[in-house]
């Protein structure tokens, strides 16, 4: 997730070394931090597979500072990553929030709502963190506070994310049955 992450601050602009970390960071919050050992081998596999170009900048103290820029091959890797995630890009919370940050790079909505369906399909699910067997337990079959606080608070995101995507897949389904039809040509 973190070269989709550089990919995707990068789609929107070039940046300085420091400042993608400083971006980087803030999306993956505390969770998740991001040390130079995994963003700069990251940024250098990128530019060795042409998805970014990096360039010299003077700085302070004649020090130079380096940019980053997304080429071609980093945009339509991006465009890929983005439009065919994998199963656990869907699957892990963290991971999925990483491709909503970016998703709106896809140009196609329906390209974007097909991504919004694979995880509401997969939120829809039956699942649990605890089982009696192959069968789920709900929060209110789990003896331990801490476990049910765990379930209780899951099945709450869960829930609120659910409403979410399907609120946003109506209202696309709203606004196309609503658009005005493009008028006829004239001949």
């Amino acid at each position: 997730m973190l070269e989709l992450a550089i990919l995707g601050y990068l789609a929107e602009g070039p940046l300085h070394g420091y400042e993608l970390r400083r971006r980087v960071e803030q999306l993956s919050g505390h969770t998740r931090p991001v040390s130079d050992g995994s963003l700069y081998p990251a940024i250098n596999r990128l530019v060795k597979r042409g998805e970014l170009a990096r360039h010299a900048e003077p700085g302070a103290a004649a020090t130079q500072k380096y940019v980053l820029t997304l080429t071609e091959a980093g945009r339509a890797e991006l465009l890929h990553r983005l439009r065919e995630p994998g199963q656990l890009e869907i699957t892990d919370h963290a991971r999925f929030m990483t491709i909503l940050a970016f998703l709106s790079q896809l140009p196609d909505i329906e390209e974007q709502h097909a991504v919004l369906r694979r995880r509401l399909e997969f939120l829809e699910a039956p699942a649990s963190f605890f089982y009696d067997g192959d069968r789920p337990l709900s929060a209110e079959e789990v003896a331990d506070p801490y476990r049910r606080g765990m379930m209780l608070m899951a099945r709450a995101i869960s829930r609120a994310e659910r409403a979410w995507l399907r609120q946003e897949l109506a209202g696309a389904q709203e606004s196309s049955r609503t658009a005005p039809a493009a008028p006829a040509p004239r001949h």
